[in-house]
Parts: structure tokens; sequence; C-alpha cells
């Protein structure tokens, strides 16, 4: 319920009593108090000298009744009503820069922290509050530009000693004369600083995206083509594990985008596809034209996915259960990339799925104007 309906509720219960209470009074003042004013006066004379006046005061009790009735119809009830509608009114019309305010706050996020409210500059209280949420977006904005210029420098700094230490690894397994124990320590080590340059690498592209600083060369991609290449890598993905990969459906469709990033985007998902899955399971791509739109759409067999993971799935660096993600490699950067090349590309990205139900994501990207 909203604040204006709430107070009309009330003030509208108000009127009602009030309008209660005038009746009251009307009818102690016509009825209650002539009554005794009438009775105290025969009392005071002897009755059968004024047999009249108490006749008098009983044939006049029915017309004070239409009386006090009419006065509350026909005067009390439209000045409640009246007072009702302009109560309305009145409240609209004040608490109308708060929807404002409302509707403008709801359009603030991460990426357009800069933006401020909009001030009526009367010196009220909304407009008080309005500067100190203008103060705190400025706080918060200066705050998520020092994180990401850290998290920018700090991945730039990693990415030389990283390479260099990957390099001197490579080095060291190529000695022959290596130790059979020593070549598998040598070969883990390999594989977690490559991990660790690819959650660099990911980490820099996402903290460049945040701060506007990726280009994408957009021109006519045709999307059919990436799928059928990312079809063939997957079945690569897959066959360690006896994956089935099947394309039911890749119709010609052309969109205006980046062609690295698509297809980084494609293989995050069928990686993803490939690692939470179960041997001998199962994943099926599609590419539909629906309406204007490019529809790929990649499932998986596997444990799925509960609601309350599902929710977070895009967040950085998440990956759900620890101890069941625990030996699956990957550093949870995928589909926060991926959601982030789509919406760059102005499309969207959703994940439907149950714990031991299919897992389908879907991307949605818009056709380019002239294949359509």
């Amino acid at each position: 319920m909203t604040i204006r309906t709430r107070l009309s509720s009330w003030y509208a219960a108000i009127m009602f009593i009030a309008l209660l209470a005038m009746g009251a009074l009307l009818y102690n003042e016509l009825v209650i108090q002539p009554r005794r004013d009438a009775r105290r006066h025969q009392r005071a004379q002897h009755a059968e000298h004024h047999p009249q006046h108490r006749d008098h005061w009983l044939r006049m009790d029915p017309d004070i009744y239409e009386d006090v009735t009419g006065i509350v119809m026909w005067c009390g009830v439209p000045a409640a009503l009246l007072a009702i509608a302009g109560g309305w009114w009145l409240m609209k019309k004040s608490l109308a820069p708060i929807a404002a305010l409302t509707a403008a706050a709801e359009k603030i996020t991460a990426q357009n922290l800069a933006e401020r409210l909009p001030r009526a500059r009367s010196g009220d209280e909304l407009d008080r509050l309005t500067d100190v949420f203008n103060s705190m977006l400025q706080r918060l904005e200066a705050s998520f530009s020092h994180i990401r210029e850290f998290t920018l420098h700090a991945s730039h700094e990693l990415k030389t000693p990283l390479t260099v230490l990957c390099g001197e690894t490579e080095t060291a397994l190529r000695d022959e004369s290596l130790a059979p124990s020593e070549r598998e320590r040598a070969a883990s080590q390999l594989d977690e600083l490559r991990r660790l340059a690819r959650i660099v690498d990911g980490l820099t592209l996402l903290t460049k995206a945040d701060a506007g600083q990726v280009t994408l060369s957009l021109e006519a991609t045709p999307v059919d083509e990436l799928v059928r290449d990312n079809f063939a890598d997957a079945q690569i993905l897959a066959e360690p594990l006896r994956i089935r990969v099947e394309l039911t459906a890749c119709e010609p469709a052309v969109i205006r985008g980046d062609r690295h990033r698509l297809r980084q985007l494609l293989l995050n998902l069928a990686d993803n596809a490939v690692k939470y899955n179960q041997s001998g399971g199962k994943i099926s791509m599609s590419l539909r034209r629906v309406n204007n739109l490019a529809e790929f759409k990649i499932s998986n067999t596997g444990p799925g996915i509960s609601a309350d993971v599902l929710a977070r799935v895009f967040d950085r660096f998440y990956r759900g259960d620890p101890a069941h993600e625990s030996a699956l490699e990957g550093c949870g950067l995928g589909l926060s990339i991926a959601k982030w090349i789509v919406s760059a590309h102005d499309g969207t990205i959703q994940i439907q799925s149950a714990p031991g139900q299919l897992t389908i994501v879907t991307v949605r990207l818009p056709l380019n104007d002239a294949a359509r």
C-alpha cells in the first residue's frame, strides 16, 4: 500500500468519525437537550395546567429526527466527501516530489553513479533529503572509482610476474633431467599459474568494462558461423567425459557485434556446459530467429542449480557450493564476462534450472537491421 493510499484511508476514517460526531452533537442539541428542558419545565408546573406543553414536544420529535438526518445527509456527507477529495488531491500534490525522487533513485546503478537526483531548490525537507542522497552518490562514485583503479593497477602489475613464472616453469618442464615427481609438481604449478593468469585477465577485462575502457569492434557478424565453430569446440571439450553434444538448429542470423567477444561468450557457455555436467551426459545447442532477435540456447544435464544459487550465478567469483565445486577448474568470472558481453550487444541472458533438471541458458541478441 502506498503512503498516499494509507494517508487517504486514515483521512477518510477521521472524516467518517467526525461525521458521526457531528450527527451525535446535532442529535443531542435538537433532541436530547430539548427533552430534558421539557421535563424540567413540566416538573416546575402542574401537569393539568399545562398539558399542551408535553404534547408539543412529543409532536416535535419526529420533525427533529428528520432535521438531524437531513443536516447530516445534505450537509455533513457532501462536506466530508469534498474534504476527502481535497485531501486526496493535496496529498497527491504533496507526495509527487517523493514519487519523482523514488523513480530517479531506482535508475541509479553501479554503472551510472555519476548521475544525480534532480533537486527542486525549494529548501524544504525533500530538497535537503535529495541533497543528502546526491552527497551519498558522490561518495559511492569515489569509492567505486578507487576500487576500479586499484583492481586495474593490481591486475596489470600481476601480469608481468605471472608471465615470467609461466615461462620459467615451461622451461623447467622441458628439462629431461627432471625426476617424475619434480615434473609432476612443476606441471601442477604451471596449471595453477595459468589459472591465476586467467583470473587476472578476466578481472582486468571486467574492470575496464566497468570504467568504459573496452571498445567493441562492431560489424555485421554471422552468428550461425560462430555457433557451428562453438559446436565443434564443445565436442572436443566434452570428449574426455563422453558427453554427447548436439546442434538441433542453426538458422542463418546476422547481428551487429564484436566477433571476438561473441566467440568468447559462446565458448564460456560451452565450457560451463561441459564442466557442470555428468559423465555420459548431454549438451544441446540451437540458434533460431525469433521475431527480430537471434536466440541461442544451450542446455546440459547435470545436478542443476537451486533457486538461491541461481539468483547469484552472474555475481563475480560466485561458484555456488564450495564443497561441490572445489574439484572444478574456474574462477567464477565466466558468467560475469558472458553477461557483460551480452549487455554490451544490447541483448539479454537468462538461466533456467532446478536441482536434478536440465540447465538451460538463453541468449537473445538483436538482429542486424540490414539482415532482418
